[in-house]
């Protein structure tokens, strides 16, 4: 049966995803609601201003209905999770979706002021503090641990220093994502990846419920890029984005290895390093640069490459980090 709610979830999610773009994507045309491009961007991606923005909303929608129609229905017929993990992927949903709500407000903000900049950082650093904050604190009342797990070490108890650590991730880890969204299908493709390196990890460890919610979104993902993948009719926005990341955390966290994210999330910390480098870098020369364009993608497009060509190259070293990920956890735990 476990198979089968696996293949269903993914299914269903990447069916109820390419469906409602048949009617959002047209509705967003007709809301105005287009991506406002960056001046400081490439000077080729002024083509795509006015493309549909806040997209991530159709890959939520399939990815959790179809989630929670296949967890369901293992929980009616005995499915073997217990309440904790339950509430890990309840709590781990919920914040995604608040991470998503931050990302709507800002993209929303952005388009009514008709500029690529919606909430300032401070706004949105504080309310993502706030969700990551009620994340851990709603895992810790339903029994939660302060433990980590350590491939090859085992499992690691940090005290109370496991909740800041763990909220700089999130927050970290989930801008980091943000950064990733640049180029048509490239967020999509990377984190489809790293859904399905999760779904098998999960699996693994016998977190049927866990595997079939990343099996959700692996299929939501197929369904999207449907309508994302270059040209795109349609962008996640920080809408999607801000979930993807907090999704993926609560990926990283149902399995009790967060750690993992250093290696799974490969590209995602490439994207976020990039930035801080050529800013850091840029201040203490007085101008000088260390990529041509910062975010990393955009130094390779900078470079020649197409973004067909950095989208598969850089869902291809995920897919690699995904495979040693497996193998750590299968030997290593």
């Amino acid at each position: 049966m476990e198979i089968t709610l696996y293949c269903l979830a993914v299914a269903a999610a990447a069916v109820i995803t390419g469906l409602l773009g048949r009617f959002m994507v047209p509705f967003l045309h007709k809301l105005k609601f287009g991506q406002t491009i960056r001046e400081i961007g490439p000077s080729w991606h002024k083509g795509k201003q006015g493309t549909p923005t806040m997209g991530g909303l159709m890959f939520i929608i399939g990815g959790l209905a179809a989630a929670a129609i296949c967890i369901a229905f293992l929980w009616m017929h005995g499915g073997a999770e217990t309440q904790l993990m339950l509430v890990k992927i309840v709590a781990g949903a919920l914040m995604a979706v608040g991470f998503g709500l931050v990302g709507f407000i800002d993209d929303y903000i952005s388009i009514k002021k008709h500029r690529n900049l919606g909430l300032t950082e401070i706004q949105k650093l504080v309310l993502q503090f706030i969700i990551a904050a009620a994340y851990l604190v709603s895992v810790a009342l339903a029994g939660g641990t302060t433990e980590t797990v350590i491939p090859f070490v085992g499992a690691v108890d940090l005290g109370v220093f496991y909740y800041f650590i763990a909220a700089v991730l999130i927050v970290g880890m989930v801008n980091a994502v943000n950064f990733t969204d640049g180029l048509d299908g490239l967020n999509s493709s990377v984190t489809l990846v790293v859904s399905l390196t999760f779904s098998v990890i999960a699996m693994m460890l016998n977190r049927v419920g866990l595997s079939i919610f990343a099996a959700a979104m692996v299929g939501a993902l197929i369904g999207f890029l449907f309508w994302n993948a270059n040209p795109a009719k349609v962008f996640m926005g920080d809408t999607g984005s801000l979930f993807l990341g907090g999704f993926v955390c609560a990926l990283a966290f149902g399995v009790d290895m967060p750690i993992l994210l250093i290696l799974v999330g490969i590209i995602y910390i490439a994207e976020i390093l990039s930035v801080v480098l050529q800013v850091t870098y840029f201040k203490a020369t007085h101008g000088k640069r260390i990529f041509k364009m910062a975010p990393i993608h955009h130094h390779f497009e900078m470079c020649g490459w197409s973004e067909n060509k950095v989208c598969l190259v850089f869902s291809a070293v995920t897919l690699l980090a995904g495979i040693l990920a497996v193998l750590i956890v299968r030997f290593g735990c």
